[in-house]
């Protein structure tokens, strides 16, 4: 493989250093989906631990290597579920961690960071402001900044999520994208380990700023962002992970706003399943080109479930008011 910042033999040591509760985490074929999408379907479910979503497994290896190098202290951004994951590992480990969040991310968010013993910092604006704050923080204050996909432990936690993937047989990977950690994770073992396996990012198009990066081979930022995935919302790509991205994904797709609310909906009815909107995107892509993935298996990372529930209510039940 060409040159990355990804390493197999760290991503296989990492399973050593996360707490078992976020590893072999549930991977089924849901059967009752397939006729509603003309492929056959395996979910990934990265929502059955404590912080509800994949990011565990990045925070365990930053907290632990803190903790290693005798740091006290770390401050991180989020849209939510990066903070209630650092949280979680922080404190297991006795570490002071502050999250600096939008003060719009959703409340069940919020409260879960708060709950898990965390200092939480809100702004009136977005993720990408929240970064900002975050990044004076560490500096102001000198303890560890960790930032979400540029961060490699964050990258090769989620490349455990491949690991568990590699040796079952399928055809396509559909993997959310945003910063990219679990993107550039999880395609980095494909490609190593499961040439043969497409591998697909999928990104709804009101926060298309890194597929764009992607299709044009250079940072591409945008002004605003308007989706309803705040997991995956992000204006401002980081071009190493960028170079990361190139190296492993085959494709990546924009969705919109209605495919991913549907989604969610076929899978609450189908899988019973509470998806938060970032894990409902391999779904949405496949609704919207149900031609390209005819006939084939593909494999989706159901990536999170912190939803707010009426907010949730609505996208699953639009005729309801």
């Amino acid at each position: 493989m060409p040159a990355t910042r990804l390493d197999s033999a760290r991503i296989r040591a990492a399973r050593e250093v996360i707490d078992p509760v976020f590893l072999d985490s549930p991977l089924f074929r849901c059967e009752a989906l397939e006729p509603h999408l003309g492929c056959a379907v395996s979910i990934k479910l990265e929502t059955a631990n404590p912080v509800r979503s994949f990011k565990g497994r990045g925070t365990e290896l930053v907290a632990s290597g803190i903790v290693a190098n005798g740091g006290t202290a770390a401050v991180c951004a989020s849209a939510g579920n990066l903070g209630q994951a650092l949280a979680w590992s922080g404190r297991s480990r006795g570490l002071a961690v502050t999250v600096w969040a939008s003060r719009s991310a959703p409340a069940v968010k919020l409260e879960r960071i708060r709950a898990l013993g965390a200092r939480l910092e809100l702004v009136d604006g977005d993720f990408d402001l929240a970064r900002e704050h975050a990044v004076a923080d560490a500096r102001e204050r000198d303890v560890r900044l960790v930032e979400d996909s540029l961060d490699l432990e964050t990258c090769e936690g989620a490349a455990t999520i491949g690991l568990e993937l590699a040796d079952r047989p399928f055809d396509v990977a559909l993997i959310a994208l945003g910063g990219g950690a679990m993107a550039t994770g999880i395609g980095h073992v494909l490609k190593e380990s499961a040439p043969d396996v497409e591998m697909v990012c999928v990104q709804p198009a009101g926060a298309p700023a890194m597929t764009l990066s992607y299709r044009g081979r250079r940072v591409v930022t945008t002004d605003s962002t308007d989706t309803i995935a705040d997991g995956v919302a992000g204006r401002l790509p980081l071009e190493p992970v960028l170079d990361d991205l190139l190296l492993v994904a085959d494709d990546c797709l924009l969705v919109r706003e209605s495919s991913i609310e549907t989604a969610m909906r076929m899978l609450l009815e189908q899988a019973g399943l509470v998806v938060e909107p970032s894990g409902a995107l391999g779904i949405a892509a496949v609704l919207e080109d149900r031609e390209r993935f005819a006939g084939r298996h593909v494999v989706t990372v159901v990536c999170g479930s912190n939803v707010d529930l009426a907010a949730y209510r609505r996208w699953v039940s639009p005729n309801v008011t």
